[in-house]
């Protein structure tokens, strides 16, 4: 029995050999899909499981859900002095290390060279992340002045990684020290979400002396914090008890008249090392993290994919049950019953399922290098082991099988021998109203729509990202790193006019925070009549920032080199006599608009000339006077996701970070030219710039790829969709050949029934735009919602997508009804 139902079956797709092809081809498509997207979605789900130990790792991280000004935020970093404090009151806590990201200057020979992915660590980081040890001793990180690199790192220095005892040069904090390499270890998959290249071993009292604040600050998130728990402790538990901790543990701070805390808006939480990637927290992350949603959505188009693909089959199985119809009807006169006709049809199904996951195999082979270049993973197609993807496959198969075939078998196996066999029946005069086949291709065509829209919607977003007014002019800036290295602390006035004699060179400026930089300081200002500090973003600058960024003045004036009062740096090491004597004489600011309606100002007008008292200098030396003098346009120097920051710019000839310079001409030879001008100045610190459209471009990545994915996502839907298209076309057009015929003796012309056919099948897809608009329209608003500027949704983009839904699907069977619609009527009437 068994060996007839294969035959028959084999012999049923070679009979229909475009049938076979469309259902084959339709349902490789959509396991091909599936499995590319369930191997990214396990990629996304395995990031540091790999870590020995992982499940009792954690990450301790600040989160600021609420804060009474601003916007709330999830760091990944955390005080240094937060982990000491939780080790010594929590013994749940085995052990605790922090690690604070560097990018020392590595000399060699006298050649100085930058660095990449530097962690400054005040323990044995080793001994809590087990990192997979090549070479060495894996416990010489207890000891300072050790440091350990990674085999890439360890090429890149020496140019092998037999190197452990020798000795690798770094500058760091103007000094040069010198470090012995004990341990080698491999490099960290990109499955992680830490970035380390190397990890250098110090004695943080001793690397943070100028620096004393450092060890203290509850308010300063500058590095990471590692804890390994107790075999069996539970860290929910100890995350319950982190409330009553942050009121015993975080001192009161006063400054005049104002009251701070840190612990008053920021909490604590404890994340599992396998949950940082896809984690709330991605401020300060070492590597770009994802979000649970995106990954769901992901997981939720390859199941429609991969469904669109399963209604192909369902509805070409019933469509053509017409040809099947005899077969049944005799099977039953001699005597098969229901239960095995069914069992038949759901056989053949899973045999259709298995070939097609051939096809599916091939094609995953042959794209998934690409793809997962496309997304920089490490994804690997692997059948056995751990990752293996054959029970997946094995499941697949079964489940298409058995789903795709059961309503096709129920439908086929209901059919009533005298009905099928009485004398002059035409075989096409089998039951069935195609009902459920116009609802499936109506759900088909709603999810290909909703897809063009997503994707149409997505590059909008992008291509909105990319050219929207930033409110500074972003063509024509370098921007140049390193800046605030300790060799150039006091260099930066020296390197600015440097550069300003620079051919091409237009505009020069100095400041602490540059185009799409990530880096956050905040403090507080206190306004008369309010007793909370007001939150405000605060950056040194100097006086030709603005002139090199093109930021409009709104009102008042620039800072001015000729007035005191406009300078307010305070020599580095900071002492107490210099902080003293600035909370004395106050300074001037220059703030955005955005600040001053946070303090209360109505206009930039009315802002200029008040006087309010900031948090400038320790708190022990109480609020510094600042008295705006100019107010300047917001500029978003951050991606579009992220609100515009409030800002109160200093006037400091220390502390920056950036050299923007404004230049007309050819952008290579105007930075090969700066280069130069640099290295007449320093030897020992590299030369780093980018241009801003580059940095934009880089910072809009992960908005490209979604958009390429979304688009690709789509144009499978649509194919699929028209494949099960053009099947069910020719079905339908086959046995309407009777009806075409008689509709031609009586006069009807070729574009008659050419428009009979099209109108039949745009039907289901007008409908499919009713059902795919408003969902397409919500998935969308909440998408657009995360960013702070966005597009409108235009309802071009829908009619757009439900036009070209409607032309795919005429095209798609335009064809066959061309083919019909001119056939000689006599050949559909002769039998009459």
């Amino acid at each position: 029995m068994w060996r007839n139902y294969l035959t028959v079956g084999l012999r049923s797709l070679a009979k229909n050999k475009t049938y076979s092809a469309i259902i084959i081809g339709g349902l490789a498509i959509g396991m091909a899909a599936c499995l590319m997207i369930l191997m990214f979605v396990r990629y996304e789900l395995s990031y540091d499981r790999w870590l020995p130990n992982s499940e009792n790792l954690y990450q301790l991280q600040t989160w600021y859900p609420n804060p009474s000004n601003g916007d709330p935020g999830f760091v990944q970093m955390t005080p240094y002095i937060s982990s000491k404090s939780l080790k010594k009151d929590f013994p749940q806590i085995e052990q605790e290390v922090y690690v604070l990201p560097s990018v020392p200057v590595a000399t060699k020979d006298g050649v100085a060279s930058s660095t990449e992915d530097y962690m400054y660590t005040d323990g044995d980081l080793l001994d809590v992340l087990e990192f997979p040890v090549v070479a060495g001793d894996p416990e010489a990180l207890e000891h300072p002045g050790t440091i350990a690199l990674s085999e890439g790192e360890a090429i890149r220095r020496f140019g092998s990684t037999d190197v452990i005892g020798k000795t690798l040069s770094l500058i760091s904090k103007g000094i040069t020290t010198d470090h012995r390499v004990g341990v080698i270890y491999k490099d960290l998959p990109k499955n992680s979400h830490m970035a380390m290249a190397a990890i250098v071993r110090v004695d943080m009292n001793s690397y943070m002396a100028q620096e004393p604040n450092f060890m203290t600050c509850w308010g300063c998130q500058n590095g990471h914090v590692y804890m390994k728990l107790k075999a069996g402790s539970d860290a929910k538990a100890i995350e319950a008890q982190l409330p009553a901790w942050e009121k015993r543990a975080i001192p009161d701070q006063n400054a005049g008249e104002a009251r701070f805390n840190a612990g008053d808006e920021a909490d604590w939480h404890l994340v599992n090392v396998a949950d940082v990637h896809l984690g709330k927290a991605q401020l300060g992350a070492m590597r770009p993290g994802n979000d649970r949603q995106s990954i769901i959505t992901f997981a939720v188009i390859a199941v429609l994919i991969l469904g669109m693909a399963v209604v192909n089959f369902t509805n070409l199985a019933t469509a053509r049950a017409s040809q099947r119809a005899r077969e049944v009807a005799l099977r039953k006169v001699l005597g098969a019953h229901r239960r095995q006709l069914i069992i038949q049809f759901v056989g053949e199904s899973v045999i259709v399922a298995a070939l097609a996951m051939v096809v599916a195999l091939a094609l995953v082979e042959l794209l998934m290098p690409a793809f997962a270049r496309f997304l920089d993973a490490d994804i690997a197609t692997s059948y056995l082991g751990e990752g293996g993807i054959l029970p997946p496959v094995l499941l697949l198969v079964l489940v298409v099988g058995v789903v795709g075939g059961l309503y096709p078998a129920f439908f086929l196996s209901r059919f009533q021998p005298a009905m099928v066999l009485k004398a002059n029946k035409s075989s096409a005069e089998t039951p069935g109203s195609g009902r459920l086949r116009n609802l499936l291709v109506v759900a088909q065509f709603a999810v290909s729509i909703g897809l063009i829209i997503c994707t149409a919607v997505v590059y909008a977003q992008t291509v909105y990202a990319r050219t929207a007014d930033p409110g500074y002019q972003r063509d024509g800036i370098i921007q140049v790193d390193n800046l605030s290295r300790y060799q150039l602390i006091n260099k930066g006035e020296a390197v600015t006019e440097r550069i300003k004699r620079v051919e091409g060179v237009t505009a020069v400026g100095r400041t602490g925070i540059g185009v799409a930089t990530d880096n956050n300081n905040n403090t507080g200002i206190m306004v008369p009549g309010n007793p909370e500090p007001v939150v405000i973003g605060i950056y040194p600058i100097d006086e030709g920032f603005f002139q090199a960024m093109g930021v409009k003045l709104l009102a008042g004036r620039n800072f001015d080199p000729s007035r005191p009062a406009d300078d307010a740096t305070i020599p580095f090491p900071a002492t107490p006599e210099s902080q003293q004597a600035l909370a004395a004489r106050g300074t001037n600011v220059v703030m955005n608009e955005l600040a001053i309606r946070r303090l209360g100002f109505k206009s930039p007008q009315e802002a200029v000339g008040k006087t309010l008292r900031a948090g400038l200098v320790d708190n022990e030396f109480g609020l510094v006077p600042v008295t705006i003098v100019g107010v300047v346009q917001d500029s978003r120097f951050r991606s579009v996701r992220d609100q515009v920051d409030p800002i109160m710019f200093l006037n400091t000839e220390i502390g920056h970070t950036f050299l923007m310079a404004r230049y007309d001409g050819n952008p290579a030879e105007v930075r090969a030219r700066i280069e130069a001008a640099w290295k007449t100045i320093t030897s020992d610190v590299p030369f780093e710039a980018e241009f801003s459209d580059d940095i934009i471009q880089e910072l809009y990545e992960a908005e490209d790829a979604r958009a390429k994915t979304f688009a690709a996502f789509a144009l499978l839907s649509v194919v699929v969709g028209c494949l099960g298209l053009f099947g069910l076309a020719a079905f339908t057009a086959e046995r309407r050949t009777k009806e075409i015929g008689i509709r031609k003796v009586l006069g009807a012309r070729t574009r008659d029934i050419v428009r009979l056919l099209v109108w039949q099948f745009s039907q289901p897809v007008i409908i499919a735009n009713l059902v795919a608009w408003p969902v397409a329209w919500w998935l969308m608003r909440d998408w657009l919602n995360g960013f702070d500027t966005r597009i409108s949704l235009n309802p071009m983009l829908f009619i757009g997508a439900g036009l070209l839904a409607m032309v795919i699907a005429a095209g798609t069977i335009v064809g066959h009804a061309l083919k019909v619609a001119r056939a000689n009527p006599i050949h559909a009437l002769r039998y009459e």
